[in-house]
């Protein structure tokens, strides 16, 4: 990618820099002797600290978006969709797969999106007909989704066992949905199927399978060829996919 916009590099920038802190209290977590109550509420500490830094940073750098960190998108003004801890599971117990995801929605479209794993520097980024990206020391990494063809030994990501039904042969669960769906774009995974979703932990990484050559469509959604996010965002269910596997994966889940 020659030319990262003013934009996207004011959003990498920010979650960079907030995610110093995260990167901090996860190094901590590990070394808490305390009850897993004890855990919780400092996860959660960390959940608000993160939060208030992105929506100060942000803010600062665009004062006429709104910051949304849970409800629905707001389809009539520009605004970032923040997750500023996805996987917060994963944190409580050291386990470094969790995320902070920010994107910006402008007319009701995903314009530009960044996913950033603080404990291992991975750092997702796309924007709309640009491309999607793994941002590296001296050059970034273009993702592509995954070629593969065969349903059965297709690599899927599940947030819940429910997901799962019909029962695929080879699953995963992560617990990041947001890092799910930056590896799909990647060919890491092959699918993501996800059900009750939030928004804002899902919006940067649909436009990282879409910039990747996959499809994102709402689980009973017949078109999967639809550019239509609005709709999977406001229906909470999703499958991320890449393009070979799209009709077989809508095909098994409709049956």
């Amino acid at each position: 990618m020659s030319y990262i916009s003013p934009s996207l590099n004011f959003l990498i920038t920010t979650v960079k820099k907030v995610g110093t802190s995260l990167t901090r209290d996860f190094n901590e977590i590990e070394q808490l002797q305390s009850s897993v109550k004890g855990h919780r509420e400092f996860t959660q500490a960390a959940f608000e600290r993160t939060a208030k830094g992105l929506r100060a940073e942000l803010q600062k750098g665009k004062p006429t978006y709104a910051v949304v960190t849970d409800g629905q998108p707001q389809p009539n003004a520009p605004h970032f969709l923040v997750a500023p801890l996805d996987g917060m599971l994963n944190f409580i117990h050291g386990i470094p797969y969790f995320a902070i995801s920010v994107a910006v929605v402008e007319n009701g479209v995903v314009t530009s999106g960044v996913i950033y794993n603080p404990a291992t520097s991975d750092l997702y980024f796309a924007e709309k007909g640009q491309g999607a990206f793994k941002e590296g020391f001296r050059s970034h990494e273009r993702l592509r989704v995954s070629s593969r063809k065969d349903l059965p030994e297709a690599v899927i990501g599940l947030t819940s066992v429910a997901d799962g039904i019909p029962a695929f042969e080879n699953v995963r669960l992560h617990g990041a949905l947001s890092l799910d769906l930056a590896y799909v774009a990647s060919g890491r995974l092959d699918a993501v199927v996800s059900r009750n979703n939030s928004a804002a932990s899902v919006a940067a990484g649909m436009l990282l399978v879409k910039e990747g050559g996959g499809y994102v469509y709402e689980i009973n959604q017949k078109d999967i060829r639809s550019d239509d996010l609005a709709s999977v965002l406001a229906s909470g269910n999703l499958i991320a996919v890449n393009a070979n596997l799209g009709k077989k994966l809508y095909e098994s889940l409709n049956k």
